[in-house]
């Protein structure tokens, strides 16, 4: 009710409604000498000071929304872009159901996957590494392009959205409030320096050094520094596919979702610990977590996803590179994985 109320008073319309009553609003009297006369201009005095009044309190609980995306898109609404929530005009069953649409697509694209190469007369076993790469592309694009399918086809259904949902966009890259490189450099930095951080404060309580788990990266280690097609087809997984299919999905889609309930810093939250437990790497949830957290506050800063796919490409790519690089100059990365 209380939400109704500040919602109609930041409306033109409520004001116009106010100015229209004015006929109701009876006139102050003063009595001089026992006669009664009005004071001129006094109805038009109280009638401006209670719509500032009304004005102000509507905006500071709507924090800016109602001053249209644009301005907000350009940095002018809020001190603090990061508190702000989006409109989202789905229910909780849209969310729950396309989250559910999207973990059974992914199941059911790489189940059909599997069955479809024995079918097409291609051996996995006998693949060399530039094939097995080729094929790790050619999977990771098919699922990327299903789960994007199934999230924009339901997005499609609420159409217009407001502008800032599902928003890619590659201009004002130096705005200093707003700008995906600006936000990008700072969120990398973040994510680095937070990553380190964690991986010392964690050494400081581990008793033993544990074997790391077999994760995707343990799993690509043949592939890394194979050749320059592997690399190529690496890099691109890591850097290009994988970071626009989740970033879409945990942050464009979920997190965002999640704001029409909980506060915003609670969304990036909830988002960073589903992130971290989606990779199915539990020892490597704190780190996981760390770089939700940075992905989710840029892009709540800036409300455009190209700004943590940026921070989350360049990651996942670099690792690639560096270890494409120590691999060359002759180290054991695996065992350089293993220990750290």
């Amino acid at each position: 009710m209380v939400s109704q109320i500040i919602s109609c008073l930041s409306k033109p319309s409520s004001i116009l409604c106010i100015s229209g009553s004015r006929s109701l609003i009876p006139p102050k009297t003063y009595h001089r000498g026992g006669l009664s006369r009005f004071s001129p201009g006094y109805a038009n005095r109280r009638l401006s000071t209670v719509i500032r009044k009304k004005w102000r309190s509507a905006s500071i609980f709507n924090s800016g929304k109602e001053s249209g995306v644009e301005e907000k898109l350009q940095g002018g609404s809020s001190d603090w872009p990061i508190l702000e929530r989006w409109e989202v005009p789905w229910e909780w069953q849209t969310a729950s159901l396309t989250s559910l649409a999207c973990v059974v697509s992914f199941v059911l694209t790489g189940l059909t996957e599997m069955a479809a190469l024995p079918f097409l007369g291609v051996d996995v076993e006998k693949l060399s590494l530039d094939e097995k790469a080729e094929i790790l592309f050619l999977d990771q694009g098919i699922t990327t392009a299903v789960i994007l399918a199934v999230i924009f086809t339901v997005a499609k259904t609420f159409d217009p959205l407001p502008e800032d949902i599902l928003r890619y966009d590659l201009k004002q890259p130096f705005n200093l409030q707003k700008g995906w490189l600006v936000w990008g450099g700072i969120g990398l930095v973040a994510a680095v320096g937070g990553i380190a951080l964690t991986g010392v404060a964690l050494s400081l309580f581990s008793t033993e050094t544990p074997e790391r788990e077999v994760d995707s990266l343990m799993q690509l280690l043949p592939l890394i520094g194979s050749s320059n097609i592997s690399t190529l087809s690496l890099v691109g997984i890591t850097g290009i596919l994988a970071p626009l299919l989740e970033e879409t999905v945990f942050r464009g889609f979920f997190m965002v979702s999640l704001t029409k309930w909980v506060p915003t810093p609670i969304a990036i939250i909830i988002s960073s610990a589903a992130f971290a437990l989606a990779h199915l790497t539990p020892g490597e949830f704190p780190q996981l977590f760390i770089l939700g957290s940075v992905l989710g506050l840029t892009y709540a800063q800036t409300r455009n996803l190209i700004t943590p796919m940026l921070i989350h490409g360049l990651w996942n790519s670099g690792v690639i590179l560096l270890l494409t690089f120590l691999q060359i100059q002759g180290y054991d990365i695996k065992e350089l994985l293993q220990g750290s």
